[in-house]
């Protein structure tokens, strides 16, 4: 009887610590594959930070060059003007030429 209960606990035992070795095994696993995921959302993490830090860099550049545009029209503008008093000063004064050319 002593022997049967020895030899029950024995084969509990053993399954117990096939059980614990099972789980540890498990939560093993499961430790790696969090780890894993994490490594990876750490990355993605960088990658948009990164992206986000370009993005604003470049939305920069890019209110600077629409400022030089702007400022490059304005002064096209005037130069537009500029040169539309001058040609109605030559004509002005091709207009006198040729008066006192015909007189």
């Amino acid at each position: 009887m002593k022997s049967r209960i020895v030899i029950i606990l024995a084969i509990l035992s053993v399954l117990f610590f096939f059980g614990t070795i099972s789980s540890y095994s498990s939560a093993m696993r499961q430790k790696a594959g969090r780890d894993k995921e994490m490594a990876a959302r750490l990355q993605l993490e960088e990658k948009m930070n990164k992206f986000s830090q370009e993005r604003s860099a470049l939305e920069e550049r890019v209110k600077a060059k629409e400022k030089e545009a702007e400022e490059a029209k304005a002064a096209l503008e005037e130069s537009k003007r500029f040169l539309a008093q001058e040609q109605l000063a030559n004509q002005g004064l091709r207009d006198e030429l040729q008066k006192v050319t015909k007189k």
